[in-house]
């Protein structure tokens, strides 16, 4: 039989046990949550990278067809960056507001008809008597009787009256001739019907036809363009036509009530204002670069030359 002095030391004994053990398992239970703690947030991190855009994202617009197209370019971001081709529809500057467009070089004007810029032309030259200088395009008679009469498919109704084009002869010989006049068939495309006198730099008249290349050219000048309405012209009908400019005329527009209005070309080099409208406003050219030009104060006088204060710029 236990004593009671055996019995005390057992039970003191077994609350040792049990005090050491619940230490025990609070310890652990601490050191547990100390290692837990230090391990990274992997939920937390996994968040992150999700939300980062990775260097090498691509961005690809697709056509109507799915088809990938090349006019978004990615930049590092993701997002596409237009390609020139994303701004040509920006609006040409008028000559007189603001400064005058750069040369267009080798690109080919949107205005040019069937005589383009550095373009050449090959064809045949032939003679003609030029006479005071007058011809289709109803210039009048000129000073100067460098002149040409151009094929009817390259003259276009008219649009390449007034134009400049340098004429060369296999023998290395050339000429700058300006547009005059017309030459119908059998002028071929390509051809040039000069005026004798132009013809006689090139070659003796009496040969008579010689092959050529030409193309058009935007001379150096001092003179400024002129207007005149044609002969009958009122306020009810009006024919107007541009005189002395540098680059070929693709376009004239007069200013009326509604804006500006297009007028239509004729094969004799005016342009015809059917019911008057605009007949002795503002009226305003453009050539086959783009290049514009607003003439305002011209009086609406019958055959009469104005002159203008304005050129196109040289190309």
């Amino acid at each position: 039989m236990k004593t009671a002095r055996q019995a005390a030391r057992q039970r003191r004994q077994r609350r040792r046990l049990v005090l050491g053990t619940a230490l025990a398992v609070t310890a652990a239970g601490v050191l547990a949550y100390l290692v837990m703690g230090s391990l990274p947030d992997r939920e937390a991190e996994a968040g992150h990278a999700a939300a980062t855009p990775v260097a090498t994202t691509q961005v690809r617009t697709t056509t109507p067809t799915g088809t990938p197209s090349a006019s978004a370019t990615p930049t590092a971001t993701g997002t596409p960056t237009p390609t020139a081709a994303a701004t040509t529809g920006a609006a040409r500057p008028s000559a007189t507001a603001t400064p005058r467009p750069p040369r267009t070089g080798s690109t080919t004007p949107s205005s040019a008809g069937r005589i383009r810029p550095n373009t050449t032309y090959t064809g045949v030259a032939t003679a003609y008597e030029a006479a005071d200088g007058d011809g289709a395009c109803l210039f009048g008679p000129s000073p100067d009787l460098m002149i040409a009469a151009m094929n009817t498919t390259d003259y276009e109704t008219s649009r390449a009256c007034g134009a400049y084009v340098l004429v060369r002869a296999a023998n290395g010989k050339s000429i700058t001739v300006r547009i005059t006049n017309e030459c119908p068939l059998p002028c071929a495309p390509g051809q040039l019907d000069l005026s004798q006198q132009a013809f006689a730099k090139l070659a003796d008249l009496k040969v008579g036809r010689i092959q050529i290349t030409w193309q058009l050219l935007s001379p150096s000048t001092s003179d400024t363009i002129s207007i005149r309405y044609k002969t009958g012209s009122n306020p009810y009908w009006c024919g107007i036509q541009a005189i002395g400019h540098r680059n070929p005329v693709a376009r004239l527009e007069v200013h009326t009530s509604d804006g500006w209005r297009q007028l239509p070309r004729t094969e004799y080099n005016y342009f015809i204002s059917a019911n008057g409208g605009g007949c002795g406003s503002s009226i305003r050219i453009t050539d086959i670069y783009g290049e514009r030009l607003t003439i305002t104060g011209i009086a609406l006088r019958p055959n009469v030359v104005q002159p203008t204060r304005v050129q196109f710029a040289r190309r």
